[in-house]
């Protein structure tokens, strides 16, 4: 009986248990997490949970009992520390050893953590990535209590969000010149800098962190323009790594996480990656996409390949974020973009990045229709003329048949 194993027991680890038993695969499958819970939706992590609205069942894909009655064996709270993929074996944390016939590294990423030489490692400083990242900060969102969210990014600016919802006050620093500016245009930073401003948060862009300070739990921050604010808890969105430092010990090739060809394979044909760890080729790079829309995609087609298939993976990049009363949701992606056009005002706006005359992506804020629309033109490979989508005298649906 052949045993397929994975290691990282996320939604792309889940997800692709459920996609072989789907696909007909008989044999052994072998799920490794290291956290004590099964695999959960990790999005509501730092929105419905954390205010309150998901209970935690809600949170996980699959009942632990599904597992067992798919002949998936869940091991949990334990982590693989080597791989072997000469001898295909792998060992675990707790010493023991298994083989396998194929693997597949479903690692996920991790947060970057503030270092200890600034007061990183201080009583109160939380990241948001983890189950027992927001259990252990939750009680810490009490209304009238100041929090510090440090990164303007879409984990922080959720957080942020959450935080004010609760009646917390609230101070975003951000070191970049303005909030996203690594992932969106400047205004798409703008409608939601206004947005926040308008729930009273406090956002201080283009400046530093110097230092948290505290004896043993954080009181205060110190920013590097010499300001000192007095602070009860700090929560730190400042971008995550993928976790390859496995598949690099094993000597698995990495490129931007780790790193795989056309079918989700490693350097190694018998071992694959897919979600948050892996890198996979588009338009002649090796991307990484941090979604939960490719953890379930590439998953699904690791599990076919692994069951002897030789299927492509296209990624087509997508993702959200929901941030009070506004949920945005982006097609496509941006990078390399040469001019952004505005389609619609208010609340209710979508913004289309064009690469010279070519549609890469759109950030689509309460408009639905426009997020629809504009993904299926980009997977289409259509782009109609940047004047078409600022006209709003044009409906989205002659746009969709001009592209």
């Amino acid at each position: 009986m052949k045993h397929f194993m994975i290691i990282g027991a996320g939604q792309a680890g889940a997800t692709l248990c459920e996609t072989l038993r789907k696909n007909g695969f008989e044999g052994k499958i072998t799920l490794i997490g290291a956290e004590p819970v099964p695999p959960y939706q990790r999005p509501p992590l730092s929105k419905a949970y954390l205010l309150g609205e998901m209970a935690l069942e809600r949170l996980f894909l699959r009942p632990e009992a599904w597992y067992a009655e798919h002949g998936v064996e869940l091991k949990l709270d334990v982590s693989a520390t080597a791989i072997d993929p000469a001898n295909k074996r792998i060992t675990l944390s707790d010493g023991e050893g298994l083989a396998y016939d194929k693997l597949a590294l479903t690692t996920g990423a991790e947060p970057h953590r503030l270092p200890a030489s600034i007061g990183g490692d201080l009583g109160g400083v939380y990241n948001v990535r983890a189950l027992s990242d927001v259990e252990a900060m939750k009680e810490e969102f009490v209304a009238g209590r100041h929090v510090l969210i440090i990164g303007g990014g879409y984990i922080g600016l959720e957080a942020a969000a959450v935080a004010a919802k609760l009646g917390l006050k609230v101070t975003l620093v951000e070191m970049a010149e303005r909030i996203l500016q690594r992932v969106a245009a400047p205004v798409t930073s703008d409608y939601f800098r206004a947005l926040h401003q308008s729930h009273g948060v406090e956002m201080l862009e283009g400046i530093g962190v110097d230092a948290l300070l505290g004896d043993e739990k954080i009181k205060a921050v110190r920013l590097s323009n010499g300001r000192e604010i007095a602070v009860d808890f700090a929560i730190v969105g400042v971008g995550v790594a993928p976790r390859a430092g496995l598949a690099g010990a094993a000597g698995l090739a990495l490129e931007n996480g780790i790193k795989t060809n056309a079918m989700a394979q490693t350097s190694d044909p018998d071992i694959y990656a897919a979600g948050d760890c892996a890198s996979a080729p588009y338009q002649g790079a090796q991307i990484r996409i941090e979604s939960v829309g490719n953890a379930i995609d590439q998953a699904e087609i690791v599990a076919v390949n692994m069951m002897g298939e030789r299927k492509a993976y296209l990624p087509k990049p997508w993702f959200w974020s929901d941030q009070f009363d506004v949920k945005l949701q982006i097609a496509g992606l941006n990078a390399g973009y040469t001019q952004v056009m505005q389609r619609g005002e208010g609340k209710s706006v979508s913004h289309w990045y064009y690469k010279d005359s070519t549609l890469i992506a759109v950030d689509a804020m309460n408009d639905p229709r426009a997020y629809m629309v504009g993904k299926r033109l980009i997977e289409a490979g259509k782009s109609p003329a940047p004047e078409m989508v600022a006209d709003m005298g044009i409906d989205l649906k002659t746009i969709m048949a001009a592209g």
